[in-house]
């Protein structure tokens, strides 16, 4: 799904009545190599993604709730914001853009691939980012997760982990601030999920 995604917005949810939709990060919704090559666009989904996700994205911007093994994998633009846990070999030859990811256990740093990225705490642009896609997701999704997150977010803002690549700060930073301005007109257009 999302294959070469150039521009467009996807919304992956449960159904309204689904018993698990109160805990859809511990759910698969997604199956492997979503969003590979994609070049633009918005993915809201609220459930697990399996293996390979945002392999080679450009410039896509994602918001799922856990990913599988090799997530990232030779990034080299967009956002991916990952609200549950993350699989092995996170962000292996990832070179630009950047991955927000809540790490809840404290276990993250165990499976990310050092080789090319860093792990860092969020700044205060990042912070404002990571909230306002956390406001689209429960306005796209209805997240049980996001709006978690987003009501104790007083003890969980220190749980999120901020993967950028070496020597890229520069065009972090843009590929961060464009997205939030993007992010900002989305979220002030008040869509809700009927």
């Amino acid at each position: 799904m999302g294959k070469g995604l150039n521009g467009a917005e996807i919304t992956v949810r449960p159904f309204r009545n689904a018993r698990y939709k109160g805990a859809s990060h511990l759910n698969m919704i997604l199956g492997n190599t979503v969003l590979y090559g994609a070049t633009d666009g918005l993915l809201c989904a609220a459930g697990q993604a399996g293996d390979r996700f945002a392999v080679r994205n450009s410039g896509a911007c994602a918001v799922v709730e856990g990913v599988g093994n090799h997530a990232c994998e030779y990034m080299t633009g967009g956002i991916v914001t990952v609200l549950g846990r993350a699989g092995r070999n996170f962000g292996a030859g990832m070179s630009n853009g950047v991955a927000y990811v809540f790490d809840e256990s404290e276990t993250f740093a165990g499976r990310l691939n050092h080789e090319m990225v860093l792990l860092a705490d969020l700044d205060t642009d990042d912070t404002k980012l990571v909230m306002q896609l956390l406001r689209l997701h429960v306005a796209r999704t209805a997240s049980a997760r996001a709006r978690w997150i987003l009501d104790d977010w007083e003890h969980q803002h220190g749980r999120w982990r901020k993967v950028k690549p070496r020597g890229a700060a520069e065009h972090v930073s843009r590929i961060r601030d464009e997205w939030a301005e993007r992010v900002s007109a989305l979220t002030s257009e008040g869509t809700v999920i009927a």
